[in-house]
């Protein structure tokens, strides 16, 4: 299957959106052990505050990653939550993005990203510093890889 699946790549206008996070400047091998203790966390925070979450967990990145990942895990939620321990307010940018919707399994997203990066320059954008993963799928252990569905955004100007 194409790395960037069906429909097609779409330019979209987003408002602000704030999210509950966990923020970390980490290596890539660390990755699954991060969203492995961080939505739980998260979760358990805006619960114990009434906070609603808002949509599907989301891995938000400043910057491509590279041998270093600067992003923030987390949830979109109603109402920013106070900060209690990792957890804290973060907000989803109001921009315009390039987004698309990968289907199958997390080890194809790097050539998904790089097949939209080249959509955008082949449109006359040019990519910004912010792009987030939304895992429209909760994996389990037990499901098919290629049920994932996982929408990806990249700012752009």
């Amino acid at each position: 299957m194409d790395a960037l699946s069906e429909p097609p790549p779409e330019l979209v206008d987003l408002p602000a959106v704030p999210t509950a996070v966990i923020a970390a400047v980490i290596a890539p091998d660390e990755l699954v052990a991060l969203f492995d203790r961080s939505y739980g966390q998260i979760a358990t925070v805006a619960a114990a505050q009434g906070i609603e979450l808002g949509g599907p967990a989301f891995a938000r990145y400043n910057g491509p990653p590279g041998d270093r990942i600067d992003l923030e895990v987390g949830f979109p939620v109603e109402r920013p939550v106070e900060g209690s321990g990792e957890v804290r307010a973060g907000t989803l940018p109001a921009r315009r993005v390039a987004r698309v919707v990968h289907h199958g399994g997390f080890d194809g997203l790097g050539a998904a990203w790089g097949a939209l990066e080249t959509w955008i320059g082949e449109h006359g954008l040019v990519p910004g510093p912010v792009l987030w993963e939304v895992y429209l799928t909760e994996p389990s252990p037990d499901m098919d890889p290629a049920d994932l569905r996982t929408e990806l955004n990249w700012t752009v100007g």
